[in-house]
């Protein structure tokens, strides 16, 4: 298995806008993800993990759903929220991350995928 580092950035996203997609046969983990607010004025932001993994063994058989990271998450002007605060999060093939922003918002996410 090869472990490759990346970033993935993106700048004025207002309207819902799919960040990264995991690809296939690949799994990710989220290490870092900074939602920056570019304006002069407090906004919002959603984020969204989108993932249909499903035909999992034992307890945990039945299909991942959308879920809602962030919803309506306040940024103070010109600020920074880090979304997972030091936590990480585990992505798999095809899973995708979608950030909509009430105003204009920059995205740097750090992965690690694992092939």
């Amino acid at each position: 298995m090869a472990n490759t580092f990346k970033v993935i950035t993106k700048a004025g996203v207002t309207s819902a806008d799919v960040i990264y997609t995991v690809a296939g046969s690949t799994t990710a983990i989220v290490l870092g993800f900074q939602i920056g607010n570019t304006t002069g004025s407090a906004i919002t932001t959603t984020v969204t993990l989108t993932s249909d993994t499903g035909s999992r063994a034992g307890a945990n058989n039945e299909a991942n759903q959308t879920v809602e990271i962030l919803t309506a998450t306040a940024i103070p002007a010109n600020d920074t929220l880090a979304v997972l605060s030091g936590s990480k999060l585990v992505l798999e093939a095809t899973d995708s991350l979608t950030v909509t922003g009430s105003a204009a918002v920059d995205i740097a996410i750090s992965v690690m995928e694992i092939t």
